[in-house]
């Protein structure tokens, strides 16, 4: 048996649909966020990030850095076990109350990661639910489809935001019938919302728990940081509230708030929380240093958002096809995946700016994107030559501009 024809065949497939993923090795410069030294074998070369997750910079915020610094001095840099077995420590512990608090909720549980504690969380909880139906936006991250899969109960998969087919669901199934509405807030690649308040109402009609994603929301919505359901007024209709420490807060990690019923369950039956070693107590200390200045400061939401709306408004003006959202996320549609790996690679090679590809699977095919992501630190020049960068690649590619406003 020759294994290897078998790896060689599926990586031969990612090439041929120019799939097959390219890592650039980059040393962020906390001093000087969002540029980052771009290590290759010819040497090193500057680089300015327009994809990065850590949307508030809050990696390199100088109480996040002096908290895990200081926690690592005097705790060590790795937790020595799992939350059961010599894992739990102070931080840990202070970090779920002022998530539990943030979110409004009786309490919460820290996983090593968000895709962890969505697999985790929505697949145990569908098995301690009898007969559970879950029913899932189509547009779901990964690891909430893999959460649903692994959970083994029966699956409803609803058109994405579609009120009229969720409704239709929910009535087949009846009220008596188990049921989880699981949705996100913020969706990541086209930078769309779902309409929380319209699904409580559904979900209160027919009887249905409601488990929401809020990974890339936390820290950037809401007066303290708590997210899309705290913008619009709805954290307190909502029975499970999941979220990551990776992006707005800076860090790693994941959780769940929710009653103390349900984390205590999920506490006591979740496999991808008991057999893992916990988060260490120096990383629990930098996000709960994010978290509570992010709950107070509202300065670092503020300038997010002014440069994300001038950077739509510049690639917009530049005749660039940028699609409209209501957040952070702005997407620039190639719609061809050699095409999009083209224009990345030209903006890296030919202006020192990194933006990653976005490609099938992760969007569907047709719709592959460039996904840009401003942060406070990108400045009006840096704005400006993204622009320029852009449009001279987009001339090279002889992908299409708006001309009216490119002519402007």
């Amino acid at each position: 048996m020759d294994y290897d024809q078998y790896f060689e065949a599926a990586l031969d497939t990612l090439h041929q649909e120019r799939r097959y993923r390219v890592f650039i090795t980059l040393e962020k410069d906390a001093a000087r966020f969002p540029f980052a030294a771009r290590q290759t074998e010819h040497g090193t070369s500057d680089v300015v990030i327009w994809c990065s997750n850590d949307y508030l910079g809050m990696s390199t915020h100088p109480k996040t850095v002096d908290a895990m610094v200081d926690t690592a001095r005097r705790m060590g840099v790795g937790a020595g076990g799992t939350r059961n077995i010599s894992g739990t420590s102070g931080p840990i512990v202070s970090l779920e109350k002022a998530l539990a608090d943030l979110h409004r909720k009786e309490s919460s549980l820290v996983f090593t990661s968000g895709y962890v504690s969505n697999e985790t969380g929505i697949a145990t909880i569908a098995k301690l639910l009898p007969d559970c139906l879950l029913l899932s936006d189509e547009w779901n991250h990964n690891s909430m489809i893999q959460g649903v899969r692994r959970s083994g109960a029966e699956k409803a998969v609803f058109r994405h935001n579609d009120l009229e087919h969720l409704e239709d669901l929910l009535k087949t199934a009846g009220r008596e019938r188990p049921k989880m509405i699981v949705f996100e807030s913020v969706y990541s690649m086209d930078g769309d919302v779902a309409p929380i308040h319209a699904i409580c109402d559904l979900a209160e009609r027919y009887n249905a728990l409601t488990y929401i994603d809020e990974v890339h929301a936390v820290g950037l919505y809401g007066k303290t940081g708590a997210g899309y359901a705290e913008e619009v007024g709805a954290q307190n209709r909502l029975d499970m509230i999941e979220a990551t420490l990776a992006k707005g807060f800076g860090c790693i990690g994941g959780y769940i708030a929710a009653k103390s019923s349900i984390v205590d369950a999920i506490r006591s039956h979740a496999h991808g929380f008991i057999f893992t070693t916990a988060l260490p107590p120096a990383v629990a200390a930098a996000a709960l240093a994010a978290v509570e200045h992010l709950s107070s400061s509202n300065t670092e939401r503020v300038a997010h958002r002014r440069q994300v709306a001038r950077t739509k408004e510049v690639l917009i003006r530049a005749g660039l096809p940028v699609q409209d959202n209501p957040t952070h996320i702005v997407p620039v549609m190639v719609g061809d995946p050699e095409r999009t790996k083209m224009a990345s690679d030209l903006l890296l090679d030919e202006h020192g700016i990194y933006v990653q590809p976005i490609n099938y699977p992760t969007v569907p095919r047709g719709t592959e994107r460039l996904r840009i992501t401003p942060t406070p630190f990108h400045s009006d020049a840096l704005i400006d030559q993204l622009a320029d960068a852009l449009v001279a690649v987009w001339h090279k590619l002889d992908l299409p501009l708006h001309a009216s406003r490119a002519a402007a």
